[in-house]
């Protein structure tokens, strides 16, 4: 048998979402996958230029500064080098208003030097193909998995509970989450027909939190901890994300699997594991918010909870099935570089 020895490098501890993915696939990765016991920078390095020639193919997953030298220590000893993206730093942080040019330059240079770059959605991977037209020929996507084992799914269980008419979303004032658009459809839904309606937000501060608090009905309840959050989802009848740039993103299916309604703009990478997605669903212009306000009214009177909760293919989507995908793309990409 053909070995197919990966080694998964990147932080699986810090409680980010990105780590959280690399510690799922970690842990569905067969026995035998090399992975980082380190946490400092030069036992890191040190560790990766020890395991480095036991590999068959390294996969970096996330932004680090340190993929840099890894993916040289790959090169020496011949490794082909995958970098498996969460998330674009360049692009989030300009249109977060928070641009660090530093951070950009390693960015393309990590993607200059891997064999291969995997989106974790199909979305991102079509996006970044367009972002990034000199590196579309080596671009492909490995889609997150879901822990479906942490979730529950039932409804009913905490209605009693649940406002009928408040609507939740996750980014604080983060501007790419276009929380702001929420907030003012929710006004214009206030004024005509709906007074009760109200909006409760998470998140760190960002640029947008101060116009977001200028709105009477929002609740702006900064960082939740996950027991928090999910406390939060089951009080709730709506959760939307709005986002213009969303690679993948739990937090709709955290929602879901609480008992919400979802409303998704249809830049949202979390949608390669929704099935039963349909029009009015979706929004497509996160900056208009009459379109945000109609799909809002029409979730009050036709909910999308049970469909989409019917729709959901859990073993295709679970971590195991992931783990078995990257398996193949390594064999195709090692095959590839013999030919």
């Amino acid at each position: 048998m053909q070995r197919n020895r990966i080694f998964l490098i990147g932080d699986d501890y810090s409680g980010t979402g990105p780590a959280n993915a690399t510690l799922a696939l970690k842990n569905a990765l067969p026995a035998g996958t090399l992975t980082l016991a380190s946490r400092g920078k030069v036992k890191r390095a040190l560790e990766i230029l020890r395991k480095m020639p036991d590999a068959d193919a390294a996969v970096f997953s996330g932004y680090s500064r340190q993929n840099l030298l890894g993916m040289k220590i790959a090169k020496i000893f011949q490794i082909p080098s995958i970098y498996l993206m969460h998330g674009c730093v360049e692009y989030e942080d300009r249109i977060n208003r928070v641009p660090d040019e530093a951070m950009a330059r390693d960015e393309r240079k990590m993607l200059d030097m891997a064999d291969l770059i995997l989106g974790v959605s199909e979305q991102f991977a079509d996006w970044l193909k367009e972002y990034y037209p000199e590196e579309r020929r080596k671009i492909a996507f490995l889609t997150n998995g879901v822990s479906w084992e942490q979730f529950g799914t039932d409804k009913s269980e905490n209605d009693e509970e649940r406002k009928q008419f408040s609507v939740l979303s996750v980014g604080g004032g983060m501007p790419r989450k276009r929380i702001v658009r929420i907030a003012q459809a929710i006004a214009y839904l206030r004024e005509n027909g709906f007074p009760e309606m109200s909006l409760t937000v998470a998140g760190a501060e960002g640029a947008d939190s101060s116009e977001i608090r200028r709105f009477s009905f929002v609740n702006d309840l900064g960082r939740l901890t996950a027991a928090e959050m999910q406390s939060e989802y089951r009080k709730h009848s709506i959760y939307i994300q709005n986002s213009i740039f969303e690679t993948f993103g739990l937090a709709p299916l955290e929602a879901l699997l609480s008992g919400e309604d979802l409303l998704l703009s249809d830049r949202c990478g979390v949608l390669s594991v929704l099935a039963g997605i349909e029009e009015k669903d979706l929004i497509h212009d996160p900056d208009d918010p009459m379109e945000i306000a109609e799909k809002i009214r029409e979730l009050l009177t036709d909910g999308n909870h049970d469909r989409l909760i019917n729709a959901i293919d859990k073993e295709s989507t679970s971590w195991n099935s992931r783990a078995q995908e990257l398996q193949r793309i390594v064999l195709r990409l090692r095959s590839g570089r013999r030919s």
